[in-house]
This record gives C-alpha cells, structure tokens and sequence, in this order.
C-alpha cells in the first residue's frame, strides 16, 4: 500500500501516511483496511473512505467463501488432509514471526515486558477473557501516566520525514473533510445503529433459532471492538469463545482457518469469517447456504465498527498529530497485546505438536520438526510466506504419500 499511496502514485506524503497508520494500529480492528478507508478518506471524504475499505475487503470475502466450501465438502478426503497437515506446523511458526515483530516493536522497556507477562498470565493461566486484559490495561496505562511517567521512556521509532513536496496531499494541506459537526455526528451514529439493528431484526423475523444469530451478532461485534493489535491479537478470543465455550468448531478446524487466511489476499482478520462459516454450517446441519449467510454476517458485523472509527474518528485523528499522552497509554496496550499472541503461538503449537493431547509419547515428530524448518526458511532465510506456505502444503503431501 506504501509503495503504490506514496511512492508511485504520490497521493499522499510519508508522513501523512505513517500518522494515518500509527493511529490505526492504535485503533481495535483490522489496521490495514482501517487505513484503506483513511485513505479514501483523506483523499475524498466519505465516498473515498466507503469506497476504499469495501473493495479492500470484498475479494478475500468471495475467495474465503468458495475455500471455506471446498474445505467443508472435500477436506476430509487423504491427499486434502495431508494438505492440511503440512500447512498447520507452517502456521504456527508464520504466529512466532508475528510475536517476534509485535515484541521488538512494542517492548521497550521492562515494565513493558512485565506488561506482556502479566497479560499472557492472565489469558493463559487464569483463562481471563481477553476483553477484560484489554479494558483493565487500558486503565493502568492511564493512571500510571499520570503518576509515572518516566515509566514510558524508551525507544523512539522517529523516522526523518521524507521532503513533503510533489505530493497531491502533505502534512501542510487538509483533509477533504476536516471537521465534523454535531449534526453530521449523530446522523453518522444513527446510521451505525441502524445498520446494525436492521440484520439482526431479519434474522428474528425469518431464521430460527434466533439465539445462535443473536450470538454470532453479538460476538464478533464484540470481537471488533476489542481487537487491539489486529489479527493475531484477537484470534485468541476468538479461538477461547468459539471452540472451547460455544463449540461452533474444532482446534484444528481453527488452525485450519487461519492456513486459509494466510493464503487468500485481505486483511488476516478474515479468518474470523471462516469461523462465521463454521458456525452456521455446523448449527444447521451442514448446510452451505447457512454457513454462508453465517460468513457473510460475520463480515459484516465485523468491518462495521472499522468504518464508523475512521469515518467519524478520522477528523479527530487528524488534529492530534503530536498528542504524546494518547500515545503512551496505547503502548501499554500494545505491550499486553504481546502476551495475547504468545498466548496464540502456544495454543496452536500445543494443538499442532500434539493432535492426540500432551503427553511424551504423542509428538507428533514431522510436525516439531516442520514447525522448525518454516521458522529458518521465514526469518533467518526470508522466505516469503506465500511460497512458503505451498511448500509446506506440498510438503504435507508428500509426507502423506511415502511415509
């Protein structure tokens, strides 16, 4: 996106594209399309933003539908498992590489690594839902703000920022929409509301049972307010309600989504659609049409709220360029975030590494090793994922077929 916004087509300088992702990565939902519609957004105002996050958003919805079909109808066949297989070692080492970036990025001091400790304590150990990690950590970091500040010292990402002119938007020039009065907000509020109470009401008057709908509403609306870090932050909410509480799929169902997500283009985070699709296939009797509507509402109810953040955040965004406080109580957030993700990283390893439950005598050996394998071929030989991910699906394959 950076080198196609700044530097082919220079609609946008450096800087106004590093302050719009800074605060998208600070926002919960899924930062890459958050930035897409901040972009439209800045460029042409609300058409622009409308524009930009839908089309970021809607390939990867068809692609994962038509995948997500193929894996329900044919995913049990040998050679489409023993795919399946090679990809899970692969993505558990593609989550560590995550954790590694996350980490060097976020933990500048140790009261930042006490930080992700205690987070990854609290989601592990004591099974503390991850919204709760999210809204207390939140607290802390604006109370110890207050009280200590020094606390935050530490690195500073300030990159010099490139020469501001040739640019058809730089830091010197407005948005095309650069307030937003009381009016246009509660008409925006209203809207979102509406939007979102008019599916839910189609579902209580057409579909039963209405509860599962109702869940699947509330939770990934939920889910959308509360994902913080992007995709790899909230996957272990999503994995802890829907697979252990809610029972919509299995762990490896799980692992699975997220192979499918790594391997169709959009944002990671719709791997929670797989999940949507699960859910409404297994609720109605493996059924297609309702793991597709089930899909469908998922992405819906998930990239809403990202668009109602920017769409009405965005001028608010805007003026507070240099607001170091907001800054600080977010990066404890951040921090917290890595200890989700390591949590991620050992809730798949566990699941890939021992299919049949811990113990000594059930590793599963290809797949410890293949875990391996993938983390060199990633980070010290930078690999890209995508090759990656089909060698380890061929791998997978040929393990099946002559061992």
């Amino acid at each position: 996106m950076h080198a196609f916004v700044v530097e082919q087509k220079r609609w946008i300088s450096d800087a106004k594209f590093l302050h719009a992702l800074n605060y998208c990565m600070l926002l919960p939902g899924p930062e890459a399309q958050q930035l897409a519609t901040y972009i439209g957004w800045l460029l042409h105002g609300v058409r622009g933003g409308l524009v930009a996050g839908i089309l970021f958003v809607l390939p990867s919805v068809f692609i994962l539908l038509g995948l997500s079909m193929l894996y329900v109808s044919y995913g049990t066949i040998p050679w489409v498992a023993a795919l399946f297989y090679g990809l899970k070692p692969a993505v558990v080492a593609i989550v560590g590489l995550a954790l590694i970036k996350i980490a060097g990025k976020s933990l500048h001091n140790a009261f930042y690594y006490l930080v992700a400790l205690a987070s990854f304590i609290a989601i592990y150990f004591l099974s503390i839902p991850f919204p709760y990690i999210i809204l207390t950590t939140l607290l802390l970091g604006f109370m110890l703000q207050k009280l200590y500040p020094v606390l935050f010292a530490g690195k500073k990402n300030t990159p010099a920022q490139r020469h501001e002119q040739g640019y058809y938007l730089n830091t010197d020039c407005a948005a095309a929409e650069t307030s937003l009065s009381s009016k246009q907000l509660a008409g925006r509020v209203l809207l979102l509301l509406l939007l979102w109470a008019v599916p839910l009401l189609l579902f209580y008057l057409l579909l039963q049972p209405f509860a599962f709908w109702k869940t699947l509403t509330l939770f990934f609306t939920k889910a959308a307010l509360v994902t913080f870090g992007g995709a790899y932050a909230v996957l272990p909410y999503v994995a802890q309600v829907t697979v252990e509480k809610l029972h919509w799929l299995s762990s490896t169902e799980m692992i699975d989504g997220l192979a499918l997500g790594e391997t169709t283009p959009g944002p990671l985070i719709m791997v929670l659609a797989f999940v949507g699709f699960m859910a409404g296939y297994n609720a109605y009797g493996s059924s297609l049409a309702m793991g597709s509507l089930g899909l469908l509402t998922t992405t819906f109810y998930t990239f809403l709220p990202c668009f109602f953040f920017i769409l009405v955040g965005a001028p608010l965004i805007e003026r507070t360029q240099g607001d170091s406080q907001v800054k600080s109580v977010l990066s404890v957030v951040t921090a917290a975030v890595v200890g989700v993700v390591l949590n991620l990283t050992v809730y798949f390893g566990t699941a890939v590494i021992f299919p049949q439950g811990v113990s000594p005598g059930a590793i599963d050996w290809f797949s410890l090793t293949w875990i391996g394998v993938s983390f060199l071929a990633l980070y010290r030989f930078k690999i890209g994922m995508i090759p990656w991910i089909g060698i380890s699906a061929l791998t997978g394959l040929l393990h099946f077929l002559f061992l």
